[in-house]
């Protein structure tokens, strides 16, 4: 256990941190897989720039990494793409 007053503060923002960044990373892993699931390529392009967002919105806050925002970004654009 934590001897320190500012290990134990440190501890707290860690935690809250994560579950923070837990759910809004799940909530764009979710919207990716609604997105991979629709057939029909005008709801999946009007899907797209919602996905982009939040995908934008989690590398800038270092959720996750900027090349990883961009590589499933590209990969969900194949994917609409591929819908015919």
């Amino acid at each position: 256990m934590a001897n320190h007053k500012s290990s134990l503060k440190r501890i707290r923002q860690t935690n809250t941190r994560r579950l923070h960044n837990r759910y809004y990373a799940k909530t764009a892993r979710n919207a990716m897989r609604v997105l991979r699931a629709t057939e029909d390529k005008n709801e999946a392009q009007a899907l797209y720039p919602r996905v982009c967002s939040m995908l934008d919105r989690l590398a800038k806050k270092n959720v996750i990494h900027k090349n990883k925002a961009a590589n499933l970004k590209s990969k969900l654009a194949k994917h609409i793409q591929k819908l015919g």
